[in-house]
């Protein structure tokens, strides 16, 4: 796997963007080459051809991605991929038709564009295929043995079966033995059997719950010096997921590991990024400011504005504003998370959650330095005292300052049980570990996928 902003992404997905980016730019010079022949050089070089060749292929790469076309795990069927390919396609022909016509110098030359369309459409759904074949070869997939027989090792099994673009495919593990003498032998037979021959196995995954007694580490070593990989679960489950699983996460993965610096050149750097990024939003927001007053007055009696005691940096409280978006008896009961379709939310309010519109007063915490532009979303001191008693780890998340928002947010969304808020932990735990400056900008650029896809909202 390939990491990038200290997130980790499959090799064969960075492949398949950089191969994709290729076809698009080629299917484009292909149409100028085949239509403007012995004038191509002078529209790329003095028209600024090229460019415009370069501006395309971003774009129709920011659509692919968009569409989770670079996330197979989210795509159920083979079918879909073809469907959102085409998707895309129609997309970047509508916005295309659009910029030309309100920009007729946009146009690299007449029919260029059309005919490149063509190509790419062709080409498009061609390598898609010829990559899908490609990827199911044995030859390009890691053979792997999962050292364990419980629910960490059932769990990384269920994970690589789903994760195609993991490239790993399992050629065995200790199913679910219960015996410990047994499961002992089992993995010693197999690990046997393994070094044997060099290419029956690439690499092993120990993922036991308890290693005393258990741990073949001779038959481990062997394998070790003959080349093949051997990986702890827990790195593997944490590069694949993007988050640190709680279960059988002991002191020693806080103590020994790279991460949970908190360092203050880093701090500043995100502080400043967090506090232009505010102001500009903010501005940017300022001529719709009196559209949405309106709105919020006319869905039902109430004040504008929704202030709400959170916990931020280091346990202290602080109030966070929103726009309201329930009606004013909403907690007259005491207080309880939102849930899917809440029946306390307006009409107006339910449009503006799914939008991200009700955060945006959240943008004078920022500029406040209550709270970060990324970070942990901020929870109520009514639950605090509750999730730290029943989620380990959890007053980890209170080590930075909370954010508007953050990793969890992009990957997982709203969580409104104690298993949801388990998760979501899991997530916040791999920002603290891992944050820099370079993840947080990957979050702003995650988050505005997220509310045009209008996901993980309540």
């Amino acid at each position: 796997m390939i990491r990038l902003f200290n997130v980790y992404y499959p090799t064969r997905t960075i492949v398949l963007l950089l191969c994709e980016a290729l076809i698009v730019s080629g299917c484009f010079l292909l149409a100028t080459v085949l239509l403007l022949g012995p004038d191509t050089y002078l529209v790329l070089n003095y028209e600024y051809g090229g460019v415009k060749i370069v501006g395309l292929t971003i774009v129709t790469l920011l659509f692919s991605y968009y569409f989770d076309l670079y996330e197979p795990q989210r795509i159920s069927e083979r079918w879909e991929i073809y469907f959102r390919l085409l998707l895309v396609l129609g997309f970047l022909s509508f916005l295309l038709s659009a910029v030309i016509f309100l920009f007729p110098d946009a146009d690299i030359a007449h029919y260029v564009l059309l005919l490149g369309l063509v190509f790419l459409t062709a080409a498009l759904v061609a390598w898609r295929s010829a990559y899908e074949w490609i990827i199911g070869r044995e030859m390009f997939r890691e053979r792997v043995y999962v050292l364990g027989a419980g629910e960490r090792a059932q769990t990384i099994v269920a994970l690589l079966t789903n994760r195609k673009d993991a490239g790993m495919e399992v050629v065995g593990w200790g199913g679910m033995l219960t015996d410990k003498t047994e499961r002992k032998e089992a993995f010693s037979t197999a690990l046997i059997g393994f070094g044997e021959t060099k290419s029956s196995v690439d690499r092993v995954i120990v993922a036991l719950e308890d290693r005393r007694g258990e741990l073949p580490l001779r038959e481990l070593l062997k394998l070790r010096f003959n080349g093949v990989v051997i990986e702890e679960g827990g790195s593997l489950l944490e590069r694949l997921t993007g988050k640190l699983h709680l279960d059988g996460l002991h002191p020693s993965a806080f103590i020994y590991s790279e991460g949970f610096r908190v360092k203050p050149s880093q701090q500043i750097a995100r502080r400043i990024v967090s506090t232009l990024t505010a102001a500009v939003g903010l501005l940017l927001f300022l001529p719709f400011f009196p559209i949405v007053v309106l709105l919020v007055r006319l869905s039902s009696a109430g004040p504008i504005f929704f202030r709400q005691t959170r916990v931020g940096l280091a346990g202290k409280n602080f109030t966070v504003y929103k726009f309201r978006t329930m009606r004013t008896d909403a907690e007259a009961a005491g207080a309880k998370w939102a849930t899917k379709d809440d029946p306390r939310v307006t009409r107006v309010g339910m449009f503006m959650r799914k939008t991200r519109l009700d955060e945006v007063p959240q943008l004078w915490n920022v500029l406040r330095g209550d709270m970060g532009f990324v970070g942990p979303r901020p929870e109520r001191p009514e639950f605090v005292p509750w999730l730290t008693e029943q989620i380990p780890y959890f007053n980890l998340r209170h080590m930075i300052r909370p954010g508007l928002t953050g990793w969890a947010q992009v990957r997982y969304g709203y969580g409104a049980t104690l298993a949801q808020s388990r998760e979501k932990l899991e997530f916040d735990l791999y920002y603290i570990k891992h944050m820099t400056l370079g993840l947080d900008l990957l979050i702003m650029f995650e988050t505005v996928k997220t509310i045009l896809r209008r996901q993980g909202a309540q």
